[in-house]
């Protein structure tokens, strides 16, 4: 226990990515670029998807709320560093950390499960294509999607109610750009056991389920694949699946190297590399990777540009 006689601390001190003027600066500029960047992008996907009756198919039901999520996700960190930034202020209060902690938890896991239910869509497309109506109905998109707000509402406020019954103490720095849970429970002078086995066991299962099921996905997908007797109808078929691989490649290539790398192989530049991969790149790259492949959504895209071009005259 440490420093129980201590007054207890009502606010966190965020130091950011950099103490450098300069360095602020032009990371106060490349973030409103990037998140700008990653509400219009995903923006753009809601609007093509829902103006196109072309793309009302289980894939891009999911890519919707993937876009959804990622404008969510990106929005929980970014405008805090951008008003942290004019404001000359890096204070957060203690409930506004544990509210940013739980937003934190909840969008991750969605884009999780989200993945894994598109990775099944895909499975189902390539593996089993005559049965792909009878399989993806509409009652079983929205039982995948639904669950899996609840699933994740009921993970993040669990992480939540154990940090918010744990005691701070004098030291109030977390050296992040958001309310991370590691620094968090370092703080604390307060037992930490149990939010350490919740993390490890809950939440580490709620994780390692859908990315289980995205590896078996694609094992199958690559046998039916390569089953396929000609070259062009290899690529044909893989090719359905190429930008939802990319996505997936990006987004557990963050998530293992900022959770599951050796704690020896880390660093505070490492790590704070990573989360920005995590938190900022990775969504605003996802509307990008989705239709620079998808000759459907660039057609919807197009269109959807020409309209607002057209109205604007």
């Amino acid at each position: 226990m440490r420093g129980t006689n201590q007054s207890r601390v009502s606010e966190f001190l965020l130091l950011g990515l950099s103490r450098q003027p300069r360095q602020q600066q032009l990371l106060f500029l490349l973030f409103l670029t990037m998140y700008l960047a990653t509400v219009l992008g995903n923006l753009l996907i809601l609007l093509a998807v829902g103006t196109d009756s072309r793309l009302r198919t289980p894939m891009y039901f999911f890519l919707c709320h993937l876009s959804f999520v990622d404008i969510c996700f990106s929005s929980t960190t970014v405008p805090k560093v951008l008003a942290s930034h004019i404001l000359k202020s890096q204070a957060i209060s203690f409930s506004g950390c544990l509210t940013q902690l739980f937003f934190l938890c909840v969008f991750p896991t969605m884009d999780n499960f989200l993945l894994a239910a598109m990775a099944y869509d895909r499975f189902v497309a390539i593996c089993h294509p005559l049965h792909y109506t009878t399989k993806m109905t509409h009652q079983l998109c929205a039982l995948l999607v639904g669950g899996s707000w609840v699933v994740a509402t009921l993970n993040s406020l669990l992480h939540t109610l154990l940090m918010a019954r744990l005691s701070f103490c004098a030291d109030n720095v977390i050296p992040h750009f958001f309310c991370e849970v590691t620094p968090l429970l370092k703080l604390s002078c307060s037992d930490t056991h149990l939010n350490q086995f919740m993390i490890l066991y809950v939440a580490g299962l709620i994780m390692m389920a859908p990315f289980v099921c995205v590896l078996v996905s694609y094992v199958f997908i690559a046998c039916a694949v390569l089953r396929v007797s000609t070259a062009r109808g290899r690529w044909k078929a893989f090719s359905t699946c190429g930008s939802h691989l990319a996505v997936v490649c990006l987004f557990y290539g963050t998530i293992i190297s900022l959770y599951f790398s050796p704690s020896s192989a880390h660093s505070t530049g490492q790590d704070m590399a990573a989360a920005v991969m995590y938190t900022v790149v990775t969504p605003m790259l996802n509307p990008f990777i989705y239709s620079l492949r998808n000759r459907d959504l660039k057609d919807a895209l197009r269109k959807v540009l020409t309209m607002k071009f057209v109205s604007a005259q």
